[in-house]
């Protein structure tokens, strides 16, 4: 319905347009339909390598195949637990009762400055602070109580991916008195704001990790940065749910593919017609 609409908005607006124009566009539109379609295709080429690549859960499966590798390591898999503690987890500094074992927290001010030359205010970020706290962690298999089997992640502050929750963000404005506004007025500097966000990997949260599996003397399986060179990444989600964040990109470059390639076909067969249109009505003249 909507792409039916968008070409009817097309049709309704080519009337009132030359036939060159229309060409242009449809043009236009064609080239970013191959644009698309190039997009649509690299991503469809990424979703078949992240399947070749294995997937398991921290169960005696893994330890089984780890076992067996050559060097008991596996070279790149992708690996899905819960996220557990190994001890004491750290609790958020502004959520009440919300434990992590990754956290981040910045606190950033921002001052109002006078500019001579100009007359005007303006702002700078200032004092920058950032934490980067962690506790050590590993991945069990979801909903699985009995078992003892579990992933150690290893260096999470190195891998990339969106695996931090924001779980605050607060402006905090400054607030002048009489005597702090004559002050501030006076040093030419006065404090704006200060912004608060902290970051957290929450206890409990479905982990999917990229990485190289190695083993360890008694059993113990670790996820660590890969050695081959392959990027070492970390999702808040399950593989499925990643999978399909990748499944829903190539499906939306599919539907701009279609889009503007009907789109552009359009415009160019109706600036083709009206020019035919146009000899005709010459030759009948004649």
């Amino acid at each position: 319905m909507a792409l039916h609409f968008y070409l009817k908005q097309i049709v309704f607006t080519m009337d009132g347009t030359s036939s060159q124009t229309m060409v242009l566009i449809g043009g236009s539109s064609c080239l970013f339909s191959y644009l698309f379609y190039s997009l649509y295709q690299s991503k469809k080429l990424e979703i078949e390598k992240i399947k070749e690549i294995p997937k398991y859960q921290p169960n005696e499966e893994l330890l089984r195949r780890v076992k067996a590798s050559p060097q008991r390591r596996l070279a790149y898999a992708a690996v899905e637990g819960s996220v557990q503690p190994d001890g004491n987890p750290l609790a958020s500094q502004y959520i009440p009762r919300c434990f992590a074992v990754v956290q981040k927290v910045q606190v950033e001010e921002t001052w109002e400055v006078w500019n001579q030359r100009s007359g005007t205010w303006y702002r700078r970020k200032m004092n920058s602070k950032e934490s980067n706290n962690m506790v050590p962690f590993h991945l069990e298999c979801p909903g699985a109580f009995t078992s003892k089997m579990a992933v150690k992640v290893q260096s999470p502050l190195e891998a990339v991916g969106p695996y931090l929750e924001q779980v605050h963000y607060r402006i905090k404005y400054a607030k002048d008195g009489l005597v702090d506004f004559v002050l501030n007025e006076l040093v030419g500097e006065k404090p704006f704001c200060i912004e608060e966000k902290e970051e957290i990997l929450r206890v409990g949260t479905t982990l999917t990790g990229f990485g190289e599996v190695v083993l360890q003397q008694g059993n113990v399986l670790i996820l660590q940065p890969p050695t081959n060179g392959q990027p070492y990444l970390l999702f808040p989600t399950n593989y499925q749910g990643y999978l399909q964040s990748h499944q829903d990109t190539a499906t939306m470059w599919k539907v701009f593919t279609a889009v503007c390639g009907i789109a552009g076909a359009t415009l160019i067969f109706w600036a083709l017609y009206r020019e035919y249109q146009k000899y005709q009505r010459k030759r009948g003249r004649n």
